[in-house]
């Protein structure tokens, strides 16, 4: 399993959509996950530049057969953010023709930012496993940030999307947002075993990714010991 497994991590703005000063002010991170036997792969929010990261993909031999949300926002999946349109999934399936896997809880705002109907989209619930070739996928549902957000475990890898950073967390002040179901959800990944390697959504550190030990002890965000602290630290 080791020798097929296919992982890759790419910033926004470096290594594709280099030209577009939305993607380099945004430090998204866009992933492809893929099983190298079968020649089958996924990316994970594909928003900037989808040609490129299809590209990439079948520059090494595989072809993108799906897509994996983390979560609605437009520089993840695509739609219109400050003045700009973001091409996303909506161009992923002009060039592919492949489910867009995202959570049960996430479908409507999903459509709302890019148009896509209920028929082009693939619902899951946490717990669910996306198969990509023989390589198995766990789907984490931890709202807090949006209703549906969610992480995919993978390999002893966890990409984390906008609920943790490796300094942080995604916002609890945006619509849909919790900050109570953040905290339970930060807790689920706090509990993850040692050496789990966290892949986030942007890069907001100098580090690209960091085991889920190291995080628990740097990260700020798990400081608060109880519910209310973090209430008390984080809602206000």
């Amino acid at each position: 399993m080791v020798e097929r497994f296919y992982f890759r991590q790419w910033l926004s703005g470096r290594d594709f959509a280099t030209d577009d000063p939305i993607a380099q002010q945004m430090v998204n991170f866009a992933y492809a996950i893929g099983d190298r036997a079968t020649g089958d792969c996924v990316l994970v929010d594909p928003a900037y530049a989808v040609d490129d990261l299809v590209d990439l993909v079948e520059a090494d031999g595989l072809r993108v057969t799906g897509a994996l949300a983390t979560h609605y926002h437009a520089d993840h999946i695509g739609g219109s953010m400050m003045g700009f349109t973001v091409e996303g999934v909506t161009r992923l399936l002009d060039r592919c023709e492949c489910p867009i896997h995202v959570q049960s809880a996430e479908a409507e705002w999903v459509t709302k930012t890019t148009g896509l109907g209920p028929a082009e989209l693939s619902t899951h619930h946490g717990g669910d496993v996306v198969r990509v070739g023989q390589v198995e996928i766990t789907l984490v549902h931890t709202p807090g940030h949006t209703p549906g957000s969610q992480c995919f475990l993978v390999d002893g890898r966890l990409v984390s999307g906008d609920t943790l950073f490796l300094d942080g967390c995604g916002r609890t002040d945006l619509p849909g947002a919790d900050p109570d179901a953040m905290y339970h959800s930060l807790q689920r990944l706090a509990a993850m075993p040692d050496g789990t390697i966290v892949f986030p959504g942007h890069r907001y550190s100098t580090p690209s990714s960091a085991t889920i030990d190291v995080i628990r002890q740097q990260n700020y965000v798990f400081r608060p010991a109880t519910a209310e602290q973090w209430r008390t630290m984080f809602a206000g």
